[in-house]
């Protein structure tokens, strides 16, 4: 592995440290502080937002630790779309939550087209091993 690989795997590892920290106390927020002021449909958006962030947080960890399974470039693109992914997916979800701005639920299949590229990126990566 090059040195510019192993930087690569550590910058990820630390934005799915970030995702899967932020996950917990976004988790932990709508539990508590959000549960009282937002409708049972509010918090099931909040809590579908928490699942994925939290998700493919951890699926971004493994990635990034699979150097030796996925082909460097795909790997490197389906890391840049997890994490885009994630922020536009459940970024979305939490503002149409929090700030009620209709609009905002227009982001969420962006993202969550991102997530699927991603998913494609680490299937074809498997094959091309390089």
């Amino acid at each position: 592995m090059k040195a510019s690989d192993d930087s690569l795997e550590r910058k990820f590892i630390q934005v799915a440290a970030t995702l899967g920290f932020l996950a917990v106390a976004f988790g932990a927020f709508g539990a508590h502080a959000l549960k009282s002021s937002l409708s049972p449909s509010g918090l099931e958006v909040w809590k579908t937002a928490v699942f994925y962030q939290l998700t493919h947080g951890i699926v971004l960890l493994i990635v990034a630790a699979a150097g030796q399974w996925l082909s460097r470039p795909w790997r490197i693109w389906s890391l840049r779309l997890f994490t885009l992914g994630v922020v536009l997916f459940s970024g979305s979800l939490y503002l149409l939550t929090l700030l009620q701005i209709k609009w905002l639920g227009m982001i969420t299949p962006m993202g969550g087209l991102l997530l699927l590229a991603a998913w494609i990126c680490v299937f074809i990566g498997a094959f091309r091993r390089v």
